[in-house]
């Protein structure tokens, strides 16, 4: 294969030659290799300043990231040979870490394969194509699953907005074998079923396993609120591991039938409670019918997508907490959870500690969480981590 050149400027191969995976628009001496002259999906051999090669990069020229090494040796650009080794060094870790094939199998840059995330349900693959460069080799990433895994059903879950930035259309397609509507999963020797093609994301967030198992001695015969459920994947558990009474809030009904079902799965129906409607709202509603609880999950969805959201996303990121910690007993367990990569973890610390004080009550922090290792971080790109979880108890202040 004869790859067109990308060249750098002086001095902006330091970057990645100290581990970094990404090439900014700036960085390019667009005098030598004008970007124009690529097309998004094209690979290309990175060269530094000088014509030393780099390696091989995914391109997105109308990008702010124009793009992403996929290689540091330039014999082996991104193929179905490349993909089925990337995909057996993904497996043997995954496999390491979990008795049950049930987990992210792939983490994008972090497991050196850009724009592409492969979730794992058992037999069945969930897959997210983010950049035109896995878009355009769709058939030779389908080739490399079905050999190094044999699923039994493939789907492409390619419906997010980050395809949109790449110029591409969004799509949920079957492409290999068949896929139902809900498919199975154990997490922490705790059955569940994920709605694959009409839920968030690939259906199911792996990101919090760790997280969530830390919940066991916690909920044991305690009464446990679970803010932002969606299909119970903390409040199931909760449910799981011994908790007297779990209420499930969120503002989806479809999410709240997958709590149901998933409460039945495991035989803890009569515990679960579902409060369908804005979570500030049922909040309010709850702290107004006197109800308390020992635990509160506070897990939302990313409320600093974008820097220009940090203040409002604090603001309300405090909100949420507050409300939270004014339902707790006097001996109660806040775990709060963030998916704001822009949201640094002291950020969130910082946010409990001022709404603790605020309610004149004292705060012990007990626990610190993030993504679990199947979620693996790039040393050298902070952006892959993303998930924070702080388990706090709240004390009165006396």
């Amino acid at each position: 294969m004869s790859l067109p050149s990308l060249r750098l400027k002086a001095n902006a191969d330091r970057r990645l030659r100290a581990g970094h995976l990404w090439v900014y628009s700036n960085e390019v001496d667009v005098s030598a290799t004008p970007l124009q002259g690529f097309q998004a999906g094209q690979q290309a051999i990175l060269e530094a300043a000088n014509g030393k090669p780099l390696g091989i990069v995914a391109l997105s020229p109308n990008n702010l990231i124009c793009a992403r090494l996929l290689s540091r040796d330039i014999k082996l650009p991104l193929d179905k040979s490349l993909l089925v080794h990337r995909l057996n060094v993904a497996l043997s870790l995954r496999e390491r870490l979990f008795e049950q094939p049930c987990y992210r199998l792939v983490y994008g840059d972090s497991d050196l394969l850009p724009g592409l995330v492969v979730d794992r349900f058992f037999d069945i693959l969930v897959v997210q194509l983010a950049s035109a460069t896995m878009e355009a080799h769709k058939d030779d990433v389908i080739a490399a699953l079905v050999q190094v895994l044999k699923p039994s059903g493939i789907l492409f879950k390619n419906d997010s907005a980050a395809r949109d930035a790449e110029g591409l259309q969004r799509y949920v397609e079957t492409v290999y074998g068949e896929v139902p509507d809900w498919v199975p999963l154990e997490e922490n020797g705790v059955k569940f079923e994920a709605p694959v093609r009409e839920g968030q994301k690939t259906g199911w967030f792996y990101d919090h396993r760790m997280n969530r198992a830390r919940l066991a001695p916690y909920v044991k015969g305690k009464r446990v609120l679970d803010l932002f459920s969606y299909i119970g994947g903390w409040g199931v558990q909760a449910g799981a591991f011994g908790a007297s009474e779990v209420f499930c809030v969120d503002a989806s009904g479809f999410a709240l039938d997958g709590v149901e079902r998933n409460a039945a799965l495991n035989g803890i129906s009569e515990k679960l409670t579902c409060i369908e409607g804005d979570v500030f709202e049922a909040l309010r509603e709850l702290k107004a019918a006197e109800e308390r609880f020992d635990v509160i999950i506070a897990d939302p969805p990313a409320f600093i997508k974008r820097k220009k959201d940090l203040k409002n996303g604090e603001a309300a990121y405090r909100r949420l907490n507050e409300q939270a910690m004014r339902m707790l007993n006097k001996d109660g367990i806040l775990v709060s959870a963030s998916c704001s990569m822009h949201l640094p973890e002291d950020d969130l610390n910082n946010i409990l500690l001022t709404s603790a004080r605020h309610l004149d009550r004292n705060m012990q922090l007990l626990e610190r969480g993030g993504q679990g290792p199947d979620h693996p971080v790039h040393p050298a790109i902070a952006e892959t981590r993303y998930i924070k979880s702080i388990t706090c108890r709240l004390l009165p202040n006396s």
